[in-house]
């Protein structure tokens, strides 16, 4: 790059120094070991900020009953300590709590590693002081070298001791400080002599162990080389992102193979030491076979090896291919790596001569890749453990059928021979490998083999029943038929064994498809829960639940087995991976003594809930194939449930639009239908206030009959309005009683003559009509609308007829008119509400509300009947509206 040429900054390292924004800053005392001072240099730095005016607290502090370091906490304000009983006693720990609420600008936080007492919120200080950085608090704190998760294997070697309480490599590069506290070895061993660091007895027996002279060097230059590697990590992230240019080296990454073997976890931290050492990215992967298979002991220390590596900071993959140096390589050419790590084959001479070994093959075919060999101690065991299946998958019932299979080879081999000679009997043996094979496996098939070949021996060759072989010729014929059985046994145990993992794989993604598929004919968010609780308890065989966010909480809305609540511990931690968008319970960091795995469940406008399993009666832990099937039901889930949040935000906008036009419709309806009668009237009694002493009676009764009318207008519109209002809402109260139709279809025929119409009303009822059941005032009503909404359309000349049908269930009433009909457009939506043809009074000024068959229809089905519309009825006009009442028997 040209002098002219502008720097650009690294965007890595903007987007790190922008993911820090809002955070805490960290400060890490790191020390050597014990007694070297981190904690007074920690106290003496704290005193000093405290003068310059800053808001100092000390969450915890350990003095060790050293005096000058307690001397150091004068003036400093502690935190009150937080009480958990442990195994009937009372313990003080750090209080999580009480920090947050007393949110100091610095808070003091001794012991990084310690591990906190069961019962806390996090099983890790470390944990803690990471929630105290995230809500903006910063903190200071103290580590010793051995404590590093990377260093722990080579801690073990150079003082004999494993260090039980680590910290995460990841925990330790979040540090934004690092002061090196250094003592020279013979200092503190002085220190150690004058009792400053233990007492007498405790302080002979650390010489005699831990505090070694060698050990001391050895552990001061890793912590020297370490602070030396995380200054140097932070001066290029600070050159990067101030775009300063520098010589960058060609970046290399690093690739760590581990399997299902005990050096596993040795190779993830040699890895994660030569990634440090390169400030290299690095994947951590393991292959498998297709048909492949590895028992649960070995599925858990290759799950424990991913996780180790997730917490130093890896990448993990899982890879599947029959040839693993090539699926290995083919990766490593992909993500452009440039070392691998792989551990040297321990499988002894017959696995190196008989079965290439996968570092070897590896050498062999790479290509501008160093690779680096990882050796460590072999497990003690003899060859036949290692050829021998272990765990409790050996029964003796197969091996019991292939001895009868056997035997009847020998039965079946004898009766041939007895009826014809053959030249090979040994084809009969073959097939009883081959029924061990597929029916039981390939221990019980290679059992088989030798047993066939001892019998086929004994039995069939010369001379008979010894073990001797007279003729070399049938001696390589035994030896050839026992490597033909062998590899036939493998073979078929293979084949039946892939079949079996196809059966599972086929059984998982059909369970998956029908979990899915099932979700998506659910609608509701209660619906979907509870299916999602069903379906993971039964793919994982573990209690589920789902809690789902409500008014700004978690609301227990789905259980399998049923489970009316939790206890305060379980919903602290689902509400903690609810608000913290990450896992909380059994196997993870944060609450891990509460009996449930809580995962938030995401989609993309947030979190919508949290799916929990339980924790089962063995204590065991999910394999990683379980844990992918969680993760991908609960992903799932979270899609359905955002559906069904969707699709209830839509109903929601639908009715919220179809509430806005009605109320519209509704404002626009009474707005022009009561101003014509409310005009009507205001005219009609204007001119009988000003003129009324000038008009005659006859004129006097007309206006005031004119008001009548037009207030008994207004009167029925607004008891439709109030009557579809309960409909609506549901409050339609019916009064019910035995009722006479014919009563009431002339009472309202009788009120419309009075209105003055001029359509001929005629009533055709039968003579027997029974009575009906209901509520006589609603039943006027819905004729009352019937027959107003027949004579408002039509013409003068009209004839409209009232009829009825009886049936021995039904009672139909019939409103017939010869006028224009309904259009055939309208007619489908005849019973909605405001809908309105266009009617002959229109012309007249007079107009309905659109409600009267809506209402109609809606004290039909409160009465358990129907209503129906036909148009035209015949020659093309007409209109047909018919009446339905349910007919019950009369009581005597």
């Amino acid at each position: 790059m040209s002098a002219t040429e502008t720097q650009r900054a690294s965007p890595e390292a903007l987007l790190a120094l922008a993911k820090k924004e809002g955070r805490g800053h960290l400060k890490i005392f790191l020390g050597a070991a014990p007694g070297v001072g981190k904690t007074y240099a920690m106290l003496a730095a704290a005193r000093a900020e405290k003068a310059g005016g800053r808001d100092v607290a000390v969450g915890l502090v350990e003095t060790h009953g050293r005096q000058e370091t307690q001397a150091l906490l004068d003036h400093l304000e502690p935190l009150p300590r937080k009480p958990i009983a442990y195994q009937n006693r009372v313990l003080h720990e750090f209080d999580l709590d009480a920090a947050l609420a007393r949110r100091p600008s610095l808070l003091l936080v001794d012991e990084y590693a310690h591990t906190n007492i069961p019962g806390s919120r996090h099983p890790k200080r470390w944990q803690d002081i990471d929630e105290l950085l995230a809500a903006g608090i910063d903190v200071w704190t103290t580590l010793n070298v051995q404590h590093l998760e990377s260093l722990n294997d080579v801690i073990q070697k150079i003082t004999r001791v494993r260090v039980r309480e680590t910290v995460p490599d990841r925990a330790f590069e979040k540090a934004d400080d690092i002061v090196l506290v250094d003592f020279p070895p013979d200092e503190l061993l002085k220190r150690l002599a004058e009792g400053k660091i233990y007492v007498q007895e405790t302080a002979t027996r650390a010489v005699e162990n831990f505090f070694k002279p060698q050990n001391l060097r050895a552990l001061r230059e890793l912590a020297l080389r370490r602070a030396a590697e995380r200054v140097d990590a932070d001066l290029v992230e600070r050159m990067q992102a101030q775009a300063i240019e520098g010589p960058w080296a060609a970046g290399e990454r690093i690739l760590a193979c581990v399997g299902p073997d005990t050096i596993s976890p040795l190779i993830v931290r040699t890895a994660k030491r030569l990634a440090g050492l390169m400030d290299a990215p690095w994947i951590v992967v393991t292959v498998e076979r297709p048909g492949g298979h590895i028992d649960e002991v070995q599925r858990g220390r290759l799950d424990e090896a991913l996780k180790l590596a997730e917490s130093l900071g890896a990448e993990t993959k899982m890879l599947v291919g029959n040839d693993l140096p090539a699926e290995i390589l083919r990766f490593a050419k992909f993500e452009n790596v440039t070392q691998i790590v792989i551990g040297r084959s321990s499988g002894g001479f017959v696995a190196e001569l008989f079965r290439r070994s996968l570092p070897h093959e590896l050498l062999r075919r790479v290509e501008d890749i160093a690779i680096h060999f990882v050796t460590g101690r072999k497990e003690p065991s003899s060859w036949l453990a290692r050829l021998w299946p272990r765990g409790p998958g050996l029964k003796v019932l197969p091996f019991l059928w292939s001895t009868l299979a056997v035997a009847a080879a020998v039965a079946v081999g004898s009766g041939l021979a007895a009826i014809a000679p053959l030249p090979n009997l040994s084809m009969v043996f073959l097939l009883a490998v081959l029924f061990s094979a597929v029916s039981f496996g390939i221990w019980p098939a290679i059992y088989a083999s030798a047993l066939s070949f001892l019998a086929y021996n004994f039995f069939f060759i010369e001379p008979l029943y010894t073990f001797t072989v007279a003729a070399p010729h049938e001696l390589f014929a035994l030896v050839i038929f026992l490597a033909v059985a062998v590899m036939t046994s493998a073979l078929g145990g293979r084949v039946r064994e892939q079949a079996r993992i196809a059966a599972s794989r086929m059984r998982a993604t059909r369970r998956l498809y029908e979990f899915t598929r099932k979700l998506s004919g659910l609608v509701t968010l209660d619906e979907i829960a509870e299916g999602a609780a069903t379906e993971i308890n039964a793919s994982l065989n573990r209690p589920t639940v789902v809690l789902l966010d409500q008014s700004d909480d978690l609301t227990l809305r789905a259980a399998w087995p049923p489970e009316d609540m939790l206890d305060a511990a379980s919903m602290s931690a689902a509400r903690w991976a609810f608000s913290h968008d990450e896992p909380a319970g059994f196997e993870t960091g944060t609450l891990p003594i509460v009996p449930w795995l809580f995962l938030p469940l995401r989609t993309p406008r947030g979190r919508v809930g949290v799916i929990g399993i339980g924790q089962p009666a063995d204590g065991s832990a999910l394999d990683s194939e379980s844990r992918a099937l969680l993760d991908t039901l609960a992903e799932q889930t979270a899609a359905a449930l955002e559906r069904g949040s969707l699709a209830r935000d839509m109903i929601t906008a639908r009715t919220s639009a179809e509430t806005e036009r009605v109320r519209n419709t509704l404002l626009a309806s009474i707005s022009h239908d009561f101003r014509t009668p409310l005009a009507s009237i205001l005219g009609s009694a204007t001119s009988l206030l000003d003129y009324g002493d000038k008009f005659d009676a006859a004129a006097r009764n007309d206006l005031l009959s004119h008001i009548k009318q037009e207030a008994e207008n207004l009167d029925a519109m607004v008891r439709n309005l109030l009557a579809i209002t309960r409909i609506d809402a549901g409050g339609l109260e019916l009064r019910w009683d035995w009722v006479d139709l014919r009563e009431i279809v002339q009472r309202v025929v009788s009120a419309s003559l009075r209105r003055g119409i001029t359509q001929t009303v005629a009533i055709e009822l039968p003579s027997e009509l029974p009575l009906v059941r209901a509520d006589a005032m609603l039943i006027e009503q819905v004729l009352g609308n019937v027959i107003g909404n027949a004579l408002i359309h039509t013409a003068k000349e009209t004839r409209v007829t009232i009829g009825a049908v009886t049936t021995p269930e039904h009672v139909s009433l019939r409103v017939t008119d010869n006028g224009p009909g309904i259009a055939a457009d309208v007619l489908p939506h005849v019973f909605d509400k405001f809908v309105r043809a266009k009617s002959v009074s229109q012309a007249e000024g007079r107009e309905g509300t659109g409600l009267g068959l809506a209402i109609a229809k809606g004290v039909m089905d409160a009465h358990g009947g129907s209503i129906a519309a036909e148009s035209p009825v015949a020659d093309g006009h007409g209109a047909h509206i018919v009446l339905t009442f349910p007919r019950t028997e009369m009581p005597s």
